[in-house]
Parts: C-alpha cells; sequence; structure tokens
C-alpha cells in the first residue's frame, strides 16, 4: 500500500531536481514548473509579473479615433484612449524613488519593438554563461574579468521623455523601474501597437 507513495515522492523529487538544473543553466531564464517565474533583469523583460495580475484589459481591437495614454503614478495603471473613449487598462511598475518617472505632458518619440537599454543589464560568466550580477548600471559598474554585458531588453518601447519609456517589464506590485514604464507583455503589445510618434501621454 506504501509503493504509490514512495513512487510519487520520487517522481515529485526528480522534477522538482530538473526543474532547478534547468534554471541553474539558464539563469536568464524561464519557469521553475509550478513555481513560477525567474526575472531576467530587474531593469528589463521578466517573463511574467512577479503577481496576479486581473486588472489588465484591452477592448480597443476594431476601434478608431485618435489615441491618447494616461499613466497614473500613484495607483500604478496605464490607460489608453480611443477619441476619449477608454479601451484599455494596464498594470504598470514606474520609477521608484530616486528616478522616478517624470510628471508632465508628453507625446511618443519613438517606437521600437525590439529596444535593448544602452545603461542597464546584467553580467553574465563567458565560460558558465551563469549570471554575475542582474542589476548592473554599465556607467558605474565595470565589467568583471571574464565577463559579458547583456543589456536588458525592453520589448515594444514607446520612448516619452529622454530616456524614459513605455516597455515590456518585470512588475513587482510597485514602483521600482529606473524612471520607464513597465507593462505586462500582451498589454505593451496593445499600447506598441495602437500608439503613433506624436500620440500624446500624460503622466500624472
Amino acid at each position: 500500500m506504501k509503493r504509490p507513495a514512495i513512487l510519487l515522492f520520487f517522481s515529485l523529487s526528480a522534477l522538482l531536481t530538473s526543474c532547478f538544473q534547468n534554471n541553474q543553466a539558464n539563469p536568464r531564464g524561464n519557469y521553475l514548473a509550478g513555481l513560477g517565474p525567474l526575472k531576467y533583469s530587474s531593469h528589463g523583460s521578466g517573463p511574467a509579473p512577479a503577481i496576479p495580475d486581473d486588472v489588465s484589459y484591452w477592448d480597443g481591437d476594431g476601434v478608431s479615433g485618435a489615441p491618447l495614454i494616461k499613466i497614473n503614478r500613484a495607483h500604478q495603471k496605464a490607460y489608453f484612449y480611443k477619441d476619449g473613449k477608454l479601451v484599455g487598462l494596464s498594470t504598470i511598475s514606474t520609477g521608484k524613488e530616486g528616478h522616478n518617472s517624470p510628471a508632465g505632458k508628453f507625446k511618443i518619440q519613438e517606437k521600437d519593438q525590439d529596444h535593448h537599454s544602452s545603461i542597464y543589464g546584467v553580467f553574465t560568466d563567458k565560460a558558465s554563461g551563469k549570471m554575475v550580477n542582474e542589476n548592473v548600471d554599465i556607467r558605474v559598474d565595470k565589467i568583471p574579468p571574464g565577463c559579458i554585458f547583456y543589456p536588458a531588453p525592453m520589448k515594444n518601447f514607446l520612448r516619452i521623455n529622454g530616456g524614459v519609456g513605455m516597455h515590456t517589464g518585470y512588475l513587482p506590485g510597485y514602483a521600482a523601474s529606473h524612471g520607464c514604464i513597465r507593462m505586462p507583455d500582451f498589454m505593451a503589445q496593445k499600447f506598441f501597437e495602437n500608439a503613433e510618434v506624436g500620440t500624446p501621454v500624460i503622466i500624472e
């Protein structure tokens, strides 16, 4: 009668060991089966939000009209309007203290679907591929011997002001970026597809 329980124990042990080894071999990737995602970088594209997202939605397909984006830093939400009608809402993560996302009225200056940061990223060991430092600012952090710098990916990048933009990113549930507005990937895609260069952006 105990054999099924023993077999189940060893099956689960083998599964967890395999997941751990796979993520050790690929420290910038992916998911532990059933245990949640590992983020790539605190600056760039995490594979999924750190907390469940039951707020974000998009109802703008097939809706025409002039686009407008509003960012509410207090509520950590982004709103997409077409001719004044709300068609999309997204959870976000804006700039943390000391790197606050700027308030004001802006316009989309540039669209880059496969953008990478020129400043932030990770250091990875060339030989092993292991991540040495996942929170790098290349302006102040020197590349350790035997390592390489990987710039943080910022998919679906909509440049707003200087280096600040909206993009796919890791969402821990609070303001945590270096000024950019991070969004879940599916919402970042929708905002990217429906915004144009010149689209007004209001950050409150």
